[in-house]
């Protein structure tokens, strides 16, 4: 069959022929019929992700659109390794495949659930959010931090405020849901005043998507403007301004400020696979927002250094 091949740490995958997959009990096997590239295939297939597992050739994709062999249409996660969900066919354990509305087409929900995900379960698993509280989404531009802020909406946050590198792009995200935008200017003055306006009013949970210099001015703005002894749940989701901040040890001393992260690993799988069914169920009701670029498999060579961060390429193959 044919797939999206990764044979080097470090390499772009190659389309070429894979060894078909053989479902074992408690397996199933799918056509596939869309695939959406993320920061965490990327990241998986360059071996940089904490959760790669370093040995190769496999196929590429974590996650995607298929048809079972009854022909049931499902969304799939984590397929059987080497297998992967950018190939025409791959085995996934039946558990992780989830059925889901015939009114959402399969490039929409191939590329919404991983990005949708990420702040689902975030604001749901980790936060705890409640309806009637405030939400700030750090990195609300891209596809992942677009949805946040939607989500947050549907949710029931009565407001949401919305950070961004991209001033101009931050205008679109007010027609989204963000009540209030701030962009991350290099005034630090200017950010950091506006900051503690916001966590001054009460700002209940801070979704990051950026983590970095922005990540170290939000949380010293909670700390220094939050209300005394009230709980700010600060989820950290991903990290594209960088791996690491520097955070002095007072800030958490001084401040209610929960800090916490939310992925593989501080989510149980069945909990992360059960919310992604409650997003793709709830994705067409919301009215739930995605750019999305369908580019055939077999043009995957050409596709994959795009850039994602808001459109989300989709690998489509025929069945």
């Amino acid at each position: 069959m044919k797939a999206a091949i990764i044979s080097k740490a470090g390499q772009a995958p190659v389309y070429g022929d894979f060894s078909e997959p053989r479902p074992s009990r408690g397996e199933s096997r799918i056509a596939v019929t869309a695939a959406a590239v993320s920061h965490v295939v990327k990241s998986r297939a360059s071996g940089a992700h904490y959760s790669s597992s370093g040995k190769f050739p496999f196929v590429v994709g974590i996650d995607g659109v298929g048809r079972l062999d009854d022909g049931r249409r499902v969304y799939f996660v984590l397929p059987t390794a080497p297998h992967g969900s950018m190939a025409e066919r791959t085995v996934v354990p039946s558990t992780w495949c989830i059925a889901f509305p015939d009114e959402l087409d399969d490039v929409t929900a191939a590329a919404i659930a991983n990005p949708g995900m990420s702040s689902w379960a975030a604001y749901t698993e980790r936060a705890r959010l409640k309806a009637g509280e405030t939400v700030l989404v750090n990195g609300a531009t891209g596809t992942a931090g677009r949805l946040a802020v939607q989500i947050a909406r549907h949710l029931g946050a009565s407001k949401v405020i919305a950070t961004a590198r991209n001033a101009e792009a931050l205008k679109s995200v007010a027609a989204l849901g963000a009540d209030v935008t701030i962009p991350l200017a290099d005034n630090e003055t200017a950010l950091e005043g506006a900051l503690k306006e916001q966590f001054a009013d009460g700002v209940d949970v801070v979704m990051d998507y950026l983590w970095g210099r922005s990540a170290e001015m939000i949380l010293m703005a909670a700390a220094r403007a939050g209300q005394e002894a009230v709980p700010i749940r600060f989820v950290q989701v991903g990290a594209v301004s960088g791996p690491e901040i520097t955070l002095p040890g007072a800030v958490l001393r001084s401040s209610a400020i929960e800090l916490m992260g939310s992925g593989i690993g501080s989510i149980p799988l069945d909990r992360l696979v059960a919310v992604t069914g409650d997003l793709l169920r709830a994705a067409v009701p919301a009215g739930l927002q995605i750019e999305t670029t369908p580019v055939p498999l077999s043009d995957v060579e050409r596709s994959w250094p795009n850039d994602d961060s808001t459109r989300r390429t989709v690998f489509t193959v025929e069945v």
